[in-house]
């Protein structure tokens, strides 16, 4: 797929950390970054819009604790009916710019038993229930053709959020995250079989940028807000609005939390 071109003054700017911001996690891009500019998706050629409530639909760029990141305000997922190119084209864009670190935020349901709404959970890895791979088909000879995955979420990145979120009392979890397709959230069966698989944490969306962004060799850090307890474990019936409004409640903890990662990074 071809990349499109991006405006001189974004190329200029050189983003070196990305950020993928999640359902209505969109906010950290107004409420923390000193503003360089904005870029809407839909002033850029043969670009995917974003469909789903929470997601503003544009990239926002400037400065963070000193460092130059671009954010995705607003990311793709496989169940809008984009491709896997499709979806995963900003990852292939950041790298082309410069950006060698990635953060993928996103809303997710708890599966561990000890996890609640509110809580952060920072990936030790994740399991991929998409069916699919973004690396199939792919053209061109960007990157490695079979990147390792021993280690998608970095290692020595985590020790340092892992620090910090201890030194400054934060309750940050860590484990393992599922992908699923969506839209339809889970059954109490499936969450009962991932569960088995060694899985933490369910969503439906961050492993396709994460396994792109090892092909390009950047690293990459993960972090979920449980925002609902998955089916089965939930009392109540799962929604989208559950899901933002959680989001919502923890807005500070999440911003010093990913602005520190930022600044470790």
């Amino acid at each position: 797929m071809k990349l499109p071109q991006l405006p001189q003054e974004l190329t200029d700017f050189q983003p070196e950390i990305g950020l993928i911001l999640g359902s209505g996690l969109g906010f950290f891009a107004d409420d923390r970054i000193q503003v360089v500019g904005r870029l809407p998706y839909g002033e850029i050629e043969g670009f995917p819009v974003s469909t789903v409530p929470g997601h503003a639909g544009q990239f926002v760029y400037g400065t963070l604790e000193g460092k130059r990141v671009i954010c995705m305000q607003g990311r793709f997922h496989f169940y809008e009916g984009y491709k896997m190119a499709e979806l995963t084209l900003p990852i292939r864009l950041m790298h082309r710019m410069g950006v060698h670190t990635l953060f993928v935020t996103n809303a997710a349901g708890g599966i561990h038993p000890d996890y609640v709404p509110g809580d952060f959970m920072m990936l030790s890895d994740h399991i991929n229930f998409l069916g699919t791979n973004p690396l199939i088909g792919w053209q061109g000879d960007e990157g490695v053709r079979f990147p390792d995955m021993t280690e998608v979420y970095n290692g020595a990145l985590r020790t340092k959020i892992r620090a910090w979120a201890k030194d400054h009392q934060v309750d940050l979890k860590e484990g393992v995250y599922l992908a699923t397709t969506g839209p339809s959230f889970e059954t109490p069966a499936e969450i009962r079989a991932f569960a088995a698989l060694g899985a933490d944490a369910v969503g439906m969306s961050t492993v396709p940028e994460a396994i792109v962004a090892r092909k390009f060799g950047m690293r990459v850090l993960g972090i979920s807000c449980i925002t609902n307890a998955a089916a089965g474990i939930s009392k109540t019936e799962l929604s989208h609005e559950e899901v933002s409004e959680t989001a919502d409640r923890v807005r500070p903890q999440f911003a010093e939390l990913l602005a520190a990662g930022v600044q470790l990074a």
